[in-house]
């Protein structure tokens, strides 16, 4: 394989390896990962579904990137920019290609990464769409009149974003649980900061040039195509982008030491909600921190768990209790949300959780309850890898965060591992009142 590829010119900084999975693995797909000397990562996962390939572009920049006070919203700017055009290729012609190509194309962005895909079929196709791509990368095109024209699109996105009152907890919560560190503001930044970025035309560059550069950017392609054709694309038209050596330092979040609180009145009749967080571990592969803390999570907040069925089921306090533990590269907060049906219940809910905080800190989990967890969660998985762009979609998520095809494997063999002691291990590490932050929301008249 490698001697093949230096055949034809491509030079690479490490060489390329098949990820050969065995039969008991989540992730079943051989990977290739290849890298181009200009840092480009390419992640191929050539598999047996016909006609349909998968092509992913993972830039690592989101909310997490944005570290300079003021200049929040930006990664989520360069998701709508990324869909204007080039001088090559304008956005009509763009949208045009698609059209022809019979393509499914779309982009979001996160705390940690901008993903942008499209989904196609034929491999007659390949080399069009690797063309067209590597163009809107490298040669992306905006003017001072067209980021202002757009920064009014994403004021807009802000208000209709915050327009629910779920939202505005999240953001509320966020705020007020980070100090330091960047994820203290969620993807779209602070309405300031929005209204800002047409002075920030310059600042706009930087960013871009920082992290829209091919060694901070991973592509993934999925699918029927023969790797070592694409390969040869990759390097005729990826090999022309400037790498930018940039280093991202994110701020380090102190240790909160004492508990938080905070209430968002909504200005008209909601539904009362309650938010509380903790400051939890980032995403590893190798850790059991949030591999014991992901198991908890199910145990103790899914539909079937005692409390649910108390406050929802029973005692119809709650319209619905769950858990929200994210992956991702630096400690994010887990969070667990309530709908409460009457405000005069807040208090009883929240206490009711930290409550069930404290079973588990005390008491171990059953290992029935642990296996069936463990099981049903490997089932759900291997199900979401079973077509092309779901196997490209998990994988591009677990790119992002490694950069690594075998961290799920990795991470599902560490889940086989934890026992009832790591749960409760964990529950005393994390969920500790001086920890937490809570946030509650009422407005007018109770639902």
């Amino acid at each position: 394989m490698v001697k093949n590829l230096l055949a034809f010119g491509m030079t690479l900084s490490f060489l390329a390896f098949p990820l050969i999975s065995s039969g008991s693995d989540v992730f079943p797909y051989d990977a290739k990962i290849e890298k181009l000397e200009n840092g480009l990562t390419v992640v191929s996962v050539p598999m047996k579904n016909p006609h349909i390939i998968s092509y992913y572009i993972i830039v690592r920049s989101g909310s997490r990137n944005e570290i300079e006070p003021g200049k929040s919203g930006f990664a989520h700017f360069f998701e709508h920019m990324m869909f204007k055009g080039t001088k090559n290729i304008p956005r009509e012609q763009y949208d045009d290609f698609l059209t022809e190509l019979g393509a499914g194309t779309n982009g979001y962005t996160s705390d940690d990464f901008t993903c942008y895909f499209v989904v196609f079929a034929g491999r007659e196709n390949l080399e069009k769409v690797v063309k067209t791509e590597a163009d809107r990368f490298i040669n992306l095109y905006y003017d001072e009149e067209m980021l202002k024209t757009e920064a009014a699109v994403i004021e807009g996105e802000y208000y209709s974003s915050v327009s629910n009152p779920g939202r505005r907890i999240y953001e509320t919560l966020r705020h007020k649980a980070f100090e330091k560190h960047s994820y203290k503001h969620t993807t779209l930044g602070y309405l300031k900061d929005i209204q800002d970025m047409p002075n920030q035309f310059e600042y706009s560059k930087l960013y871009k040039k920082r992290f829209y550069a091919p060694d901070n950017t991973i592509l993934l392609v999925a699918g029927d195509y023969d790797h070592q054709e694409l390969m040869e694309l990759v390097q005729t038209y990826y090999s022309d982008w400037e790498p930018s050596g940039y280093t991202l330092k994110t701020p380090i979040e102190p240790p909160q030491e004492q508990a938080k609180r905070a209430h968002y009145e909504w200005p008209s009749s909601t539904t009362p909600r309650i938010a509380m967080a903790f400051h939890g571990p980032a995403f590893s592969d190798q850790d059991i921190d949030k591999a014991a803390l992901d198991l908890l999570a199910q145990i103790g907040f899914s539909q079937s768990s005692p409390l649910y069925q108390r406050l929802v089921v029973e005692e119809q306090k709650c319209f619905v209790v769950y858990a929200d533990f994210p992956d991702r590269r630096d400690p994010p907060l887990l969070t667990f949300n309530a709908l409460v049906k009457n405000q005069e219940d807040l208090s009883y809910v929240e206490e009711e959780i930290f409550k069930e905080l404290e079973h588990y800190k005390n008491e171990l989990v059953s290992e029935d309850n642990l296996e069936d967890v463990k099981s049903n969660l490997k089932y759900s998985m291997a199900r979401q890898l079973g077509t092309t762009d779901g196997t490209a979609g998990i994988l591009a998520f677990y790119l992002n965060l490694t950069t690594d095809p075998s961290s799920i494997n990795k991470l599902f063999d560490l889940y086989q591992k934890i026992t009832p002691q790591d749960i409760q291990e964990m529950a005393n590490k994390y969920f500790i009142k001086t920890n937490s932050t809570v946030v509650t929301l009422t407005g007018g008249e109770e639902k």
